[in-house]
């Protein structure tokens, strides 16, 4: 057992290279083979920790699964699961995690379950546990991932750095998103969050987006940690961290203001993938620089058109639809797109052709609707939908009945050209201190109608975490409602729907009338493009 966990421990401190290379050499050379076969000879009289040790190195070092020695090494485990030891059940745990599903395997590892269903009240060491919860995974009966989560509590108060960070992982591999355990582990990664080696940061955001779990605070303290030491990170680890970021809709603003300056002094390591992933951040972030916006955009549009001879069609659209969202239209990749669809050229998967068509309607519509040459329509026609409105918009509904005191004041389900929808359409006249009635026969242009205001009851999804700012498509959807004409009040429903009564109709009442409501036109990459 000795040899044999030496051994593994040598080998996993290599390269994968190294260790294809010293993974033969080992495999041929005749003391390995010796080891083995006495290994074979003695299993049912081994003790029980190098029993359980032997067979995680043997599967580690890569020994297959199917050879004699490991389904005899898994058959007297199972004769001796009784007599495991917590450390060695969780060694066990381990090695089964990693091993493909097989008769044994799987008797092992129903044995495994109902043995730490017993014993889950005896165990105190959280390293343990967590390798419990990590290898009975997702599988895991509800039952016992609560037992789980509650054996962790109860020893919450001796959580290390380290056991926070593999917390994280454990609770992901079992897919339970624990509050109380989560909420620990994340202060206590805020409180040392410089001591976060980076592959851990890209793990703890990927096991929050599995787990659903939203913290705000503690995604600030990572994007602030790498804000502040962005000049030790290469290039394409920022992009790891600002994908992972863009995954969970949360806009690390000044790293993404830093990261356009690193991008226009030097692009070259801008290769086609990395080149995708930005325009994916910045697109769905709906992030605009700060500073030198419109250099970063160009310096985004060179690199596509050097990728251009290359690119696939799929790759193609995402690209241009990225910029279009952010109201930037790339000139020569637009014009390779619109050909290839205008000859029927633009091929591309079917497993995703409802996403692309989606994706290739809002270009056209951006390449209409955001065109230097675009004046805004005198008249735009629209079409109600329904008269009926969801039971989520009932309360806005009633609260826009009691503000303005009949149903004909406002219009509800509005249907727009470019398949775009609003929820409430009302109309002002031109001192904006009245709102005016509409009527069924109301199908012209009003000459008393200042503007006419839109009103987008967004879920809370729709916005980047914690603020109101809009994600990419929300808010290229109010960009070209202002297009044609309208002023645009976004509304988080979820917030809306908390508020009392009264609460509401005032807070309408202070968005329809107050100066505010009618602010200058917002500025967009596409004014100077």
């Amino acid at each position: 057992t000795n040899s044999l966990t030496t051994a593994w421990r040598l080998f996993k401190s290599l390269s994968e290279e190294q260790q294809r290379y010293e993974k033969q050499l080992i495999f041929e050379h005749p003391a390995f083979v010796r080891l083995c076969q006495q290994l074979l000879r003695e299993a049912r009289a081994m003790t029980r920790g190098d029993l359980v040790f032997s067979l995680h190195a043997l599967v580690s070092l890569g020994v297959p699964q199917s050879t004699l020695l490991v389904q005899t090494l898994l058959r007297v485990c199972q004769e001796k699961l009784n007599l495991l030891d917590n450390r060695c059940i969780s060694v066990l745990a381990t090695t089964l995690a990693g091993m493909d599903k097989d008769k044994n395997v799987s008797a092992l590892q129903a044995g495994l379950q109902l043995l730490v269903e017993q014993r889950i009240s005896s165990i105190r060491d959280i390293f343990i546990l967590q390798n419990l919860m990590k290898c009975l995974g997702k599988d895991a009966p509800v039952f016992l991932k609560k037992k789980l989560e509650m054996a962790v509590v109860r020893e919450i108060d001796g959580l290390t750095f380290l056991n926070a960070l593999r917390m994280f992982m454990a609770l992901a591999a079992m897919n339970y998103c624990s509050l109380p355990i989560l909420n620990a582990c994340s202060k206590k990664i805020q409180e040392n969050v410089h001591d976060v080696p980076f592959r851990q940061l890209i793990v703890i955001l990927e096991a929050c987006h599995t787990l659903q779990y939203r913290n705000v605070k503690l995604f600030s303290a990572l994007a602030d940690y790498v804000n502040s030491t962005a000049y030790l990170w290469d290039k394409r680890q920022i992009i790891l961290f600002l994908s992972a970021c863009e995954t969970l809709g949360f806009q690390p603003t000044e790293l993404l203001d830093i990261f356009a300056e690193k991008v226009t002094e030097d692009p070259d390591f801008l290769n086609l993938k990395n080149l995708l992933i930005v325009l994916r951040v910045y697109s769905r972030l709906n992030h605009v620089p700060r500073v030198q916006k419109h250099l970063f955009f160009e310096t985004l549009h060179s690199c596509l058109n050097k990728c251009l001879p290359q690119i696939s069609n799929t790759e193609l659209l995402k690209a241009v639809y990225s910029l279009g969202v952010l109201g930037y239209l790339p000139p020569r990749a637009l014009d390779e797109l619109l050909q290839k669809d205008s000859k029927d050229e633009l091929i591309l998967p079917d497993d995703l052709k409802e996403q692309n068509t989606v994706m290739l309607r809002c270009v056209k519509t951006c390449v209409e609707l955001d065109s230097p040459s675009f004046t805004k329509p005198a008249f735009v026609l629209t079409e109600n939908l329904s008269s009926l409105v969801s039971l989520n918009l009932r309360k806005a509904q009633e609260a826009l009945i009691e503000l303005l005191g009949d149903e004909n004041m406002f219009r509800q389900n509005v249907r727009l050209p470019y398949r775009y929808h609003i929820d409430f359409e009302i109309r002002m006249d031109s001192d904006r201190k009245k709102v005016l009635p509409i009527t069924a026969a109301d199908d012209h242009p009003d000459s008393r109608v200042q503007r006419w205001l839109a009103f987008l009851f967004a879920p809370v999804s729709a916005f980047c975490l914690g603020t109101t700012h809009p994600l990419g498509k929300l808010a290229m959807k109010k960009r070209h409602l202002n297009k044609l004409g309208y002023h645009v009040i976004l509304i988080q429903n979820k917030k809306f729907q908390e508020m009392r009564n009264e609460d509401a109709v005032e807070f309408l009442k202070r968005k329809i009338y107050s100066e505010d409501a009618f602010p200058f036109p917002e500025a967009t990459v596409q004014d100077n493009n």
